[in-house]
This record gives C-alpha cells, sequence and structure tokens, in this order.
C-alpha cells in the first residue's frame, strides 16, 4: 500500500490535580475550545470536549505520526500554561499527573458525545472518582486504586 491510513479513536480524561474545583464556569467553554484547537494542532479531530469543574473528557482521534501520551502531553501543559494565565484564581492550576485513554470503536463515538453532553448532571449524582472506576471497569482496564489519584 501506497498510503498509511489509520483511524483510531479515544476516549481521553484527566482531571485537576487532587481534583480541585478549578475550572470555573467562566472558563469552561473556552478552556475545551483551546483543547479542541490543541487537538487539531496535532491532526487529532476532536469530536467533543467537554467536563465540568474539575476534569475533562475529550472524544477524539488519535493521529498516525504521534502516541496518545504525546498527545495528552501536548494538551495538558498546554492547557495548564493557559488557565495560569487566564486568572490570578488559577494561578496554582495544575492538571493530575495522570490520565485515562482508552479505545472505542466508530459506534461508539455518538453514545461517548452524549456521555460526555451529561457530566454535568451525571456528577451530581456521582463523584469523579466513582465515575473514573466505572470506566475502569467497563474497558477492562487493571489497576491498583493506591496509584491512581494524586
Amino acid at each position: 500500500m501506497a498510503q498509511s491510513l489509520s483511524k483510531i479513536l479515544l476516549h481521553c480524561i484527566f482531571s485537576t490535580k487532587n481534583r480541585t474545583k478549578l475550572i470555573s464556569p467562566e472558563f469552561e467553554d473556552d478552556l475545551h475550545g483551546y483543547i479542541a484547537s490543541i487537538c487539531r494542532e496535532y491532526n487529532s479531530n476532536a469530536y467533543k470536549v467537554g467536563g465540568i469543574n474539575d476534569h475533562v473528557h475529550i472524544a477524539c482521534t488519535l493521529p498516525r505520526t504521534i502516541t496518545a501520551a504525546k498527545l495528552m502531553e501536548e494538551v495538558k501543559g498546554s492547557t495548564s500554561k493557559w488557565m495560569k494565565r487566564k486568572s490570578s484564581r488559577c494561578s496554582n492550576f495544575t492538571w493530575q499527573k495522570g490520565y485515562g485513554v482508552f479505545s472505542l470503536g466508530q459506534s461508539q463515538v455518538e453514545t461517548l458525545i452524549k456521555y460526555i453532553d451529561n457530566q454535568k448532571n451525571r456528577h451530581l449524582k456521582i463523584s469523579f472518582k466513582e465515575a473514573f472506576l466505572e470506566l475502569l471497569k467497563k474497558y477492562e482496564v487493571e489497576y491498583d486504586e493506591r496509584y491512581l489519584w494524586d
């Protein structure tokens, strides 16, 4: 084959350090838009970016030219700097060290977009930790809870 083609779909999740509620409603839409622009810069199509005051979800493609780790490094690093410039209240803004990245099929994209759109309602009933543990179970990821939270 003369051309290299791929379409790898990802569900990416990361939270603020210690799940501190630093993403205020006044910055939320701009932050999500900025994340989508970083994805585009790396040839990733961000179908949906959303979340609440302590975490972010991204439904996107993984470009064939970089790793998921590199994409997360760029998104988290750039947005951390951006948040610190946005407001003096965010001068100590940092993301958690880790992240979750899960693969999905094309038929699951619309369901994931709805899931991301429903974050505000979902987290009225369930914490980030509970929801993340549910996702680890759903995606059948082995983990040691001692190392999940920072």
